[in-house]
């Protein structure tokens, strides 16, 4: 049964969520106290992380850029829930380490179908224990990524972004087609969500100027270089 952790100090959206998500047949943990999450995702191993913006004693954008940077549990997909709504906070989010982002009053139906997409991206299907383009390896089995032998931390979207771009190198990818790869049947996705991640895989990959590992076209897409 997949575990999702309801990070929220809500009671009554606590209950929404809690009686939504058994219903479909998940099974939940929840954590109302930002200063007991990282405890929580360690202990409880979730598959999905519902996180609440604004929280007691941490928030969840901080939480959310703590988890992305811890080992262990850095693969975690998380889904930020809040009442910000601008255009600024929704890119801040994605930056610190969010995959998706709802914003309050949401659609129930609309969350588990999200869910259930995000679900469906970190399962890979059946691939070589590694990929090698240029100066990167991608390890499967470890779900590691190494830059000339030195290992690289990054959350699921941008690994799965960069899988990708490793699997057609040299190709130019539109945002349209890494949108569909990427993201699948996710279609409230905006495109500039993937130039947010792409900016958070670029530092992840720690790219110096003049020696980029990924190329922008103008009006093309992203390709990798070999």
């Amino acid at each position: 049964m997949t575990k999702v952790l309801i990070v929220e100090d809500e009671p009554g959206l606590v209950t929404l969520l809690k009686y939504n998500l058994e219903k479909q047949g998940y099974e939940t943990v929840v954590a109302m106290d930002g200063k007991v999450v990282m405890q929580t995702v360690e202990t409880e191993h979730p598959e999905l992380i519902l996180m609440d913006w604004m929280l007691p004693n941490m928030s969840g954008i901080d939480l959310c850029r703590e988890i992305r940077q811890t080992h262990d549990i850095k693969h975690i997909p998380i889904i930020m829930l809040t009442a910000r709504g601008e255009e600024a906070d929704k890119v801040r989010g994605l930056s610190y380490g969010a995959d998706d982002y709802m914003t309050k009053p949401f659609s129930v139906p609309e969350l588990i179908a999200r869910i259930q997409a995000l679900l469906r991206r970190v399962v890979f299907k059946p691939l070589p224990k590694a990929l090698e383009v240029g100066r990167l390896v991608m390890d499967f089995d470890k779900k590691q990524v190494y830059k000339e032998g030195q290992p690289i931390d990054m959350g699921p979207t941008e690994f799965r972004l960069l899988q990708v771009l490793m699997e057609h190198p040299e190709k130019v990818i539109s945002r349209a087609e890494l949108l569909k790869l990427v993201w699948g049947d996710m279609v409230h996705v905006e495109e500039r969500t993937v130039d947010v991640h792409i900016k958070r895989l670029r530092k992840c990959l720690q790219e110096q100027e003049g020696d980029e590992i990924i190329r922008t076209v103008r009006s093309g897409g992203y390709a990798l270089k070999g």
